[in-house]
């Protein structure tokens, strides 16, 4: 689902000039792991689920069988894989704010700095209107929600209490999210359903995307980036947010911000799963104890790209991850108009793949994966970055 977010906003430019995202001297260095932990993470919307699934039939099971069942959303309650590749970008929209927003606000000021915000949320959530047909349908079928919308908004409103907020007082707006988002679920009445019942369609947040959300929503009656459920995904910005200052914290060393990481992980998925007892992990309404869950293993993550990339300096391995990661809403656009398969089945389709047996689909599904790799490459090599 995602773009160079420079930032956790989007620049919408063409760039050919002679620097890369990660070379330009007039701006500080970039976290190539960030790049690196973004790309990663759009593998998996691009087709890297299809690999696993096509390896599976060639398994007994073991761990390609357990990936595979990571690889399905949880219907639910609980947690899988799957369910940590969304949130995993908020997280690091979240991150990237920090570094993307420190030279406007102190060369510009603040004003400046909102301004850019606005601009950037509004622009990203018209991109996501577009994504799920734009004005192609009847209007009655326009999604005014979604995931790129849900960034949008995510990055709109971490972003302007970063600029206007101290982080102490971040932390308090942040627990605030979470445990009003919790107290308004657990004690506001729902009818015909009463209070603190989270099953699907009888929760307060599906209620009120029931009665208040106009047009489509993806699950019919409410959508899973609902209204309500967008105010913890902005708890789930800010603590990319958090992760983003102990990063850019010139204080630390290395070790400290891979510690500070590391903990911060450990501690929100413990608070999550215990809170899991009484306030279930649940994707689809983006419970409080969902974003101490995918956070945790956000940080875990994070603190996992920054140790071996930017620490260790051990890079290569990473760098197809960077050519999609530092080009996302190129990417994820690309993918919608682009049909890499089509093109694909022109090299390892029809009689090629029939004389591969059983192999067949595996090998289209690979070629698949390599041209898009390739498409990402090309655009990083020619510098041609669509950002917003």
């Amino acid at each position: 689902m995602r773009r160079d977010i420079k930032s956790a906003s989007i620049q919408l430019s063409l760039n050919t000039s002679s620097t890369s995202p990660d070379t330009a001297s007039a701006n500080p260095p970039r976290l190539v792991s960030l790049d690196a932990l973004r790309g990663f993470d759009m593998f998996w919307i691009l087709g890297a689920e299809e690999l696993v699934r096509g390896l599976q039939k060639f398994t007994d099971g073991g761990i390609v069988g357990f990936i595979a069942e990571q690889l399905h959303h949880k219907a639910w309650a609980g947690f899988h894989f799957e369910d940590l590749i969304f949130p995993l970008f908020v997280f690091i929209a979240g991150v990237s704010l920090v570094f993307s927003l420190e030279k406007t606000l102190q060369k510009e000021g603040r004003w400046i700095a909102t301004q850019r915000i606005l601009r950037r949320a509004a622009l990203l959530y018209f991109l996501g209107i577009l994504y799920y047909g734009g004005f192609s349908t009847p209007f009655e079928k326009i999604r005014l929600l979604g995931v790129l919308q849900r960034i949008a908004l995510c990055y709109l409103g971490a972003g302007l209490l970063y600029c206007h907020l101290k982080p102490k007082t971040l932390v308090g707006v942040w627990a605030g999210l979470l445990v009003g988002y919790w107290a308004l679920l657990s004690f506001v009445p729902v009818p015909g359903h009463g209070a603190g019942n989270f099953a699907e369609g009888a929760n307060l947040a599906n209620y009120i995307d029931q009665q208040y959300l106009p047009l489509r929503k993806h699950d019919l009656t409410h959508d899973p980036e609902g209204l309500l459920s967008t105010l913890p995904a902005i708890a789930s910005c800010l603590l990319g947010v958090f992760a983003g200052l102990v990063l850019k914290n010139s204080t630390f060393t290395d070790r400290t911000k891979v510690v500070r990481l590391i903990v911060g992980g450990l501690a929100c998925l413990a608070v999550g799963w215990a809170w899991h007892l009484n306030f279930p992990v649940i994707k689809k309404i983006w419970t409080s104890s969902f974003v101490l869950v995918a956070g945790g293993y956000s940080c875990l993550l994070l603190a996992a790209f920054y140790q071996i990339i930017d620490v260790w300096k051990v890079r290569k391995w990473a760098m197809p991850f960077v050519w999609i990661g530092v080009n996302p809403i190129m990417m994820y656009f690309g993918g919608r108009f682009i049909d890499f398969e089509a093109f694909a089945k022109l090299f390892v389709g029809g009689p090629v793949g029939a004389a591969c047996g059983r192999y067949g689909e595996l090998l289209l599904v690979v070629t698949t994966l390599a041209f898009g790799f390739w498409f990402a490459r090309f655009l990083y090599q020619r510098k041609i970055f669509l950002r917003v």
